[in-house]
């Protein structure tokens, strides 16, 4: 049971409005957890954009890939009385704080900018709360990809597998060539990118989504469950025994300088190859996850503003969203980060091929119903059920006797614990 919702409302709403007398004119906090090499320079530039305006900026950076640890300082911020301006939440998390009273909606801002002409329909969705909306989009991730360092491939006469049987008759191949074959980070969130990327792969998006959007219980106790923790189970036998604690980044950095020839994760380790110097098709390759090639697992980075009394912050405020959503900042964050624009109004003409086969396979897939949000990068469910989910699935990978079948019971009760 989530905790925070225990707060009164009365509460929630006189603890967010509260802020230091010592605060800045035109002063915006902005907690976050983009902190790695490319992340950390799409963050550098809004700075740079909001102090260009004017405006001041307060960095509140919190590392973690997943945001858990972001997560527990906002939590701890905005119940004592001291929100930051702004804050880094995505998927069910908008609108649980929505709920709670603590954000500002930005329906105004929204109406003036025309942002219903063009957001998708699912991304315009997770940003509002009971219609309002409560959020602004940064980008777009699309996590089923497989990253390849092509050199690493070619001396150990593999190509990219285009199924699950080529996928692990590649990683032999590598495996005797003398290569980690999946450079992977042992964090419960990577653990929980490969498991629910293996579930689109085996279950499909319709499997998918039983499963981590409505908890369908016999959905996880299916056949096609069991296969995907047998599955998820062969990996391990891939990975070095070494990725105890790896953050992704040095993951990715496996697979950049040849000691790795794959690595499951989400389009912002292109940035990390970015920031090597690397180019795309030449130096790495991006290949959708196998199985998965119609579908897209998707991740939205967004900023939700938190009620203050400060006016002129609120002012700063209002410019962070108008930053955040204009053209020039989605574009060049998205190019920093490795996603794609939130707008469909934008031309795609400096992005890379990754890029526009990652715009292109999600407009497709949503139109297809075949989109579907990340549970492992909290867009499916509250983090609650998320974790709950994190430690079956972490618990299993790491337990050489972990029995696939009785893993799909822990994970039905691990869920109805957390709800």
């Amino acid at each position: 049971m989530n905790t925070l919702r225990h707060l009164t409302l009365a509460v929630s709403l006189s603890c967010a409005t509260l802020t230091s007398p010592l605060a800045h004119a035109g002063e915006v906090e902005v907690l976050h957890w983009w902190t790695s090499g490319g992340e950390a320079r799409a963050v550098d530039t809004l700075k740079q954009m909001m102090q260009k305006q004017g405006d001041s900026w307060k960095d509140f950076a919190v590392a973690g890939g997943a945001g858990e640890a972001a997560m527990t300082v906002l939590k701890t911020r905005a119940v004592s009385g001291n929100p930051p301006s702004a804050a880094q939440l995505k998927g069910p998390d908008i609108q649980e704080w929505a709920e709670m009273g603590f954000l500002d909606d930005l329906n105004d801002i929204a109406e003036a900018g025309g942002w219903n002409d063009f957001l998708p329909t699912r991304v315009a969705e997770t940003m509002q709360y009971d219609g309002d909306y409560v959020a602004v989009p940064a980008g777009i991730h699309r996590i089923n990809w497989l990253w390849i360092n092509p050199e690493v491939f070619k001396k150990a006469g593999a190509t990219p597998p285009t199924n699950l049987d080529e996928f692990f008759a590649v990683a032999d191949k590598l495996k005797a060539a003398g290569v980690v074959p999946i450079a992977h980070g042992g964090q419960n969130w990577q653990d929980g990118t490969i498991f629910e990327t293996l579930v689109m792969a085996i279950m499909g998006p319709e499997g998918y989504d039983k499963v981590f959007v409505q908890n369908d219980e016999d959905a996880i106790r299916s056949e096609e469950m069991v296969k995907v923790f047998e599955t998820f189970k062969r990996i391990k036998g891939y990975v070095d025994p070494n990725a105890a604690g790896r953050d992704w980044n040095l993951a990715t950095a496996m697979v950049i300088e040849g000691k790795a020839g794959m690595q499951i994760m989400g389009d912002w380790a292109k940035a990390e190859f970015a920031a090597a110097g690397k180019k795309p098709g030449v130096d790495y390759q991006c290949v959708v996850f196998p199985g998965t090639e119609s579908d897209f697992i998707y991740n939205i980075d967004s900023l939700t503003i938190f009620k203050i009394k400060n006016e002129a912050n609120q002012k700063a405020q209002e410019n962070l969203v108008r930053t955040v959503i204009d053209k020039p900042f989605q574009e060049v964050f998205n190019l920093n980060k490795g996603s794609i624009p939130v707008r469909t109004d934008i031309a795609l003409d400096k992005f890379d091929d990754c890029a526009k086969q990652s715009s292109r396979d999600f407009q497709a897939a949503d139109k297809a119903g075949r989109a579907e949000p990340s549970m492992a990068h909290s867009m499916a469910n509250t983090s609650y059920i998320q974790g709950a989910i994190f430690d079956v699935v972490t618990n299993f990978f790491n337990d050489a006797s972990a029995d696939p079948k009785k893993a799909t019971e822990q994970l039905v009760a691990a869920i109805q614990a957390a709800q």
